[in-house]
């Protein structure tokens, strides 16, 4: 296991039950980052998955698991949190979901589609990512992937004349280095979850030099449900592409 995969695991061990229940429980229709936001874009470009092998990758606690599998996809799934994974087992009884790394998949078998939400920008080496996922794919197998949008990583907040602004320009979206996000957890617990920066033009270059084609991209807009479940959110966030997702193939 990798420096960074450590930091991740050892910060999503301790964040599981909190995360899980603000995603189910806390907010039962859905959390904003994620049911309003990066789901409804990441399931537009996988489409209808009934009878598909599905891999999760990165799966956490199983939410997406689970839906698939509701769906109809044949789901397996693995994360680097064994704490998730306690979680995702029983949430998910009947599913094989592993503890295993991104740079050694725990899985020989070869799937459909490989899903990884907001996880791969947590690694430094995206090559030796695809390298892994294009092993376990079908040929003109789909690789769908959602990430912080690399503009709005450099995104920063000001105050202006009393008025609090999002700026872009103040950091730099050409140095691709480890950043650090602050997750205010439950009013009290703020949590840095590092992930890795890249630009446009480096993830585009990792998709081809790696084998695969671009089919699909979508940046992520809420739904519209969630302006009055979460007003200030939305009044953000339909305006700044916060996370974005693609649908790659592997040729």
């Amino acid at each position: 296991m990798k420096k960074e995969e450590k930091e991740v695991e050892k910060k999503y061990d301790f964040l599981a039950e909190l995360y899980h229940n603000l995603r189910t429980k806390k907010f039962p229709g859905g959390w904003f980052y994620n049911e309003m936001l990066e789901m409804p874009a990441a399931l537009e470009l996988l489409g209808k998955v009934k009878d598909k092998k599905i891999l999760d990758f990165g799966c956490g606690t199983g939410i997406y698991a689970k839906l698939l599998t509701k769906k109809g996809a044949k789901v397996k799934g693995f994360d680097i949190s064994k704490e998730m994974i306690k979680i995702a087992k029983e949430e998910n009884p009947k599913l094989d979901l592993k503890i295993g790394s991104g740079y050694k998949i725990p899985f020989k078998e070869k799937f459909d589609i490989v899903i990884a939400t907001l996880v791969i920008d947590y690694f430094k080496d995206w090559n030796a990512v695809f390298r892994e996922v294009k092993k376990v794919l079908k040929n003109n197998g789909f690789f769908i992937f959602s990430i912080g949008n690399p503009v709005s990583e450099c995104i920063e907040k000001v105050i202006h004349n009393g008025e609090k602004l999002r700026v872009l320009g103040k950091k730099d979206y050409f140095n691709e280095k480890k950043i650090y996000g602050i997750w205010n957890v439950d009013g009290k617990k703020k949590i840095r979850m590092p992930t890795h920066h890249k630009t446009y033009e480096t993830i585009i270059k990792t998709i081809v030099k790696n084998g695969f084609e671009i089919v699909d991209y979508k940046d992520c807009f809420p739904l519209k449900k969630s302006k009055k479940l979460f007003p200030k959110d939305y009044a953000i966030y339909s305006k700044i592409p916060y996370f974005c997702v693609w649908k790659i193939k592997k040729k």
